[in-house]
């Protein structure tokens, strides 16, 4: 029996639902029953009937998923999958900041541990954290731990004081000007398309700013034919599956999360099979973390 009709038959066996971010390998999406962005999924996880939840993606989202649903059982398919970017945050800088500015919101990420979120206001994905900031009264933000996503969400909405933590996403982070411009000059015909968590200098040079779903309905519904991707290149399945007409293109062959890549089929039959790598927080992190979450659902809406 294939692999994935293994999974399908144990995830019924096990009343499991798989989760899969669109930067995970495509076979790993192919068998999972919801597949998105980290605002999605944060979504989807409040709505699921099941017993239990295969989260294919790193830690934090993991941490989310459990948060968010504690009666529920979260696995993860590799526990070594992690995101960089959620510890580069310290919860002294934000204890700092909010002794320097009274009537600071600190803005976190969702791309941050459950730890990191006990100490904020209010969460946020790239989907929506310039509406919420938008929508917050506070003139002060602290927006932890990405700084590109901050930069952008500051030139969104000027009226704001952000202030910035010297966090990244390593992927993003790395992609240049240049690479862009060349991959401009080698496909002259195509749109570029990137994640906001890539630097401004690059950011400067796209046709369109979204979160990875976001890009995903733009180049769908776009009458473009071709695309160059400034974001990790797991999002090309659901690109190319949805546009099997149009092309795409990466910047540069680094554009791929290690991290995600650890989750294969096989981990995650393994894992229905021996419940292993199960997610827990502790009670009390667990209320704490809840409010921030809760709050971006709210504010999301």
């Amino acid at each position: 029996m294939l692999l994935a009709e293994q999974i399908k038959q144990l995830k019924k066996e096990k009343d499991a639902a798989i989760l899969a971010h669109y930067y995970v390998p495509g076979d790993v999406q192919d068998v999972a029953d919801y597949v998105g962005d980290s605002f999605y999924l944060s979504k989807i996880a409040t709505k699921l009937e099941n017993k239990s939840i295969i989260f294919a993606g790193v830690e934090f989202m993991g941490e989310s998923a459990k948060i968010l649903n504690p009666e529920k059982r979260v696995f993860m398919p590799d526990a070594t999958a992690d995101c960089p970017m959620a510890h580069m945050i310290d919860i002294e800088d934000i204890e700092k900041i909010r002794n320097e500015y009274p009537d600071v919101a600190v803005v976190c990420y969702i791309n941050s541990t459950a730890e990191t979120k006990t100490y904020s206001d209010v969460c946020v994905t790239s989907s929506n954290a310039v509406n919420i900031v938008k929508k917050l009264p506070n003139k002060d933000i602290f927006f932890i731990p990405d700084q590109h996503l901050g930069s952008y969400v500051a030139e969104q909405v000027p009226d704001k004081n952000i202030i910035l933590n010297p966090g990244f996403c390593p992927r993003h982070h790395q992609l240049t000007k240049e690479q862009v411009l060349k991959a401009k000059e080698e496909y002259p015909d195509a749109l570029f398309l990137a994640h906001p968590e890539c630097p401004k200098e690059v950011l400067d040079e796209a046709d369109y700013i979204g979160s990875t779903s976001g890009i995903i309905d733009y180049a769908t519904e776009s009458d473009a034919k071709e695309f160059i991707i400034g974001t990790v290149i797991g999002v090309f399945h659901e690109l190319k599956k949805r546009n099997p007409d149009k092309l795409f293109h990466a910047i540069s062959s680094t554009q791929v999360c290690v991290n995600m890549q650890k989750v294969t089929l096989e981990k995650v039959k393994n894992v229905l099979e021996t419940e292993c790598n199960e997610v827990f927080v502790s009670e009390e992190l667990r209320e704490k973390a809840m409010v921030p979450l809760t709050r971006m659902l709210e504010m999301a809406k």
